[in-house]
């Protein structure tokens, strides 16, 4: 059963999210930061600690710059980057991962399991309740993963647990899961399914989807439907290892980022997201603007079909070889991101240096682009404000070569229709994605985009070549390791495949700036995923 509901569901989830901007509409550039990352931008040093007094009583007031998502809070379906982090503060998984640093540590469950053989028992923490007052049982662990693996709820999150066979309730407070395998991944990918209570959810579907009940530290009192400000209040039978802080929370939804930017300035938002690149500076004078290096990506996706000029390897190797990413970056986004090396970026704990590295060399780009006999292509770009910024200098340096280049610019949702539509519909797509939101594990980030039919077979048609093949066995074998070293070593080959083959590759790796007032705010962390959080955050107000 397992594996079947990895493919289907993530033909699911690539061309539900291909449609809603390939995850960008809805998330920005989101990867946890590493821990000892040194690559961030801060007009204080980086310093996350507030300088006046706590008071339990205290307000955190933001602005958040995604509008509230079209499917609601439900923790099975949505993907909205709005409520996403705001299920991050509400709701609990039996792991969880931490938004700053990307680590898995015990929430509902006892301590971190893991899963050595194909039977794994995990104990649910003493005194758990949800909002409502009800205990935390082992019935509601089990209906809330059903409920993800069942494939008539067409839930996203289904295949980020394929090696889950089944659970079933040893106890009411223990849980047991029958693996299809052994996986070294189990305890981070618990973290993708929430707990949620069951007679809640049965009683109500639409009634929990606008106003969830989890187990968080935080419970929403105001979904920002209407008022377009989420309201949040500490739950004060909260049992886990990250206890609120503050008394309540106000998040003003404030896509413009011009509004965005003067709710900080005057005070009315303590902390903001997605800092405008031009505004970092003028920030400064206001708070602390930091930004942190993460995962997502602009990436460039070649149509491999043999009526494509880019079926040819030399044709796809030209492309990357003739972008001068050091000016698209410096002059189009301000500094604000780091060339790819690999698939992941360099302060992921991850990280290995891909066998092949595209810096910008016009010589070598022209030569391949010959040998490949290619004179002009099409280019499919998304219209996000950030990637506009980048596209025309990408069209101008690739002119340069004496290759034309047409350019074409379309919303996200229009440019997945127009490529899943007919096969010979583009040449190149350059667009951003970023799955990490979901979790930090290479395998999870590579299988979004190299281990579904939909990207690789409908998009990419890459589907049967050689290299495809080695790609899946090596995420297989990465899956199903028991070793940190095995599991490096077969993702280490994987991103050597991928840079030697390039169906679809990363151009860059951006940054997230983000804004707070470091007098008001105690222990406030800057992340790299799309969102805020106020996990173990203060406020002095």
């Amino acid at each position: 059963m397992a594996s079947t509901v990895s493919r289907r569901s993530f033909l699911r989830i690539a061309g539900a999210l291909g449609a809603a901007a390939g995850l960008s509409a809805t998330l920005g550039a989101c990867a946890p930061r590493n821990e000892s990352s040194s690559s961030a931008d801060s007009s204080s040093g980086g310093s996350a600690q507030g300088a006046g007094s706590a008071k339990e009583d205290g307000t955190i007031e933001a602005a958040i710059s995604y509008e509230l998502g079209t499917n609601g809070y439900d923790p099975m379906t949505t993907t909205a980057a709005l409520t996403l982090a705001a299920n991050w503060h509400t709701m609990e998984g039996l792991t969880e991962m931490d938004p700053a640093t990307g680590k898995s540590y015990a929430a509902l469950a006892t301590e971190l399991p893991s899963a050595n053989g194909t039977t794994v028992d995990v104990k649910l923490r003493d005194g758990a309740v949800f909002h409502n007052g009800e205990p935390v049982t082992a019935e509601d662990v089990v209906f809330s993963f059903e409920r993800v693996l069942d494939e008539a709820n067409k839930s996203l999150y289904a295949a980020f647990i394929p090696f889950i066979k089944s659970v079933k309730a040893k106890d009411d407070t223990t849980v047991t899961f029958e693996l299809e395998y052994p996986t070294g991944l189990f305890a981070d990918r618990l973290s993708t399914v929430k707990i949620v209570p069951k007679a809640a959810v049965e009683a109500d579907p639409k009634a929990f989807d606008a106003l969830p009940v989890g187990t968080g530290p935080y419970k929403m009192t105001d979904s920002g439907a209407a008022s377009k400000t989420v309201k949040f209040e500490r739950f004060e039978d909260y049992t886990g290892p990250k206890p609120a802080r503050a008394a309540a929370m106000n998040w003003q939804i404030i896509p413009d980022p011009s509004t965005r930017t003067n709710a900080f300035q005057s005070k009315t938002a303590q902390a903001i997201d997605s800092v405008p690149y031009l505004s970092i500076d003028q920030l400064k004078a206001s708070g602390t603007v930091e930004s942190i290096q993460g995962f997502g990506l602009l990436f460039a996706m070649f149509n491999n079909a043999d009526s494509s000029p880019f079926s040819k390897l030399e044709a796809r190797q030209a492309f990357l070889y003739g972008i001068d990413m050091n000016k698209v970056i410096e002059t189009g986004l301000l500094g604000q991101a780091a060339p790819a090396t690999s698939f992941l970026q360099k302060d992921h704990p991850q990280y290995q240096e891909a066998s092949t590295v595209y810096a910008y060399d016009p010589e070598k780009a022209r030569e391949l682009f010959k040998k490949a006999g290619v004179t002009s292509f099409r280019l499919l770009c998304t219209d996000h404000d950030w990637v506009k910024k980048c596209t025309p200098l990408i069209q101008e340096s690739l002119s340069a070569l004496g290759v034309k280049v047409t350019m074409e610019e379309k919303k996200s949702a229009e440019a997945y229709q127009t490529i899943d539509r007919a096969d010979d519909s583009y040449d190149v797509l350059v667009a951003p994605g970023d799955p990490s939101v979901f979790g930090n594990d290479p395998d999870l980030l590579l299988r979004w985009w190299y281990g579904n039919d939909t990207w690789v077979d409908s998009r990419m048609h890459w589907k049967g070549a050689d290299a495809q093949k080695e790609i899946s066995t090596l995420l297989d074998e990465a899956i199903r390791a028991q070793s940190d070293a095995d599991r490096k070593k077969a993702w280490g080959k994987t991103f050597d495949v991928i840079s030697e083959n390039v169906p679809l590759y990363p151009l860059l790796h951006r940054k997230s700036p983000s804004a707070w007032d470091e007098s008001t705010l105690v222990d406030f962390k800057p992340i790299a995923l799309t969102g805020l959080s106020f996990i173990g955050v203060a406020s002095t107000k």
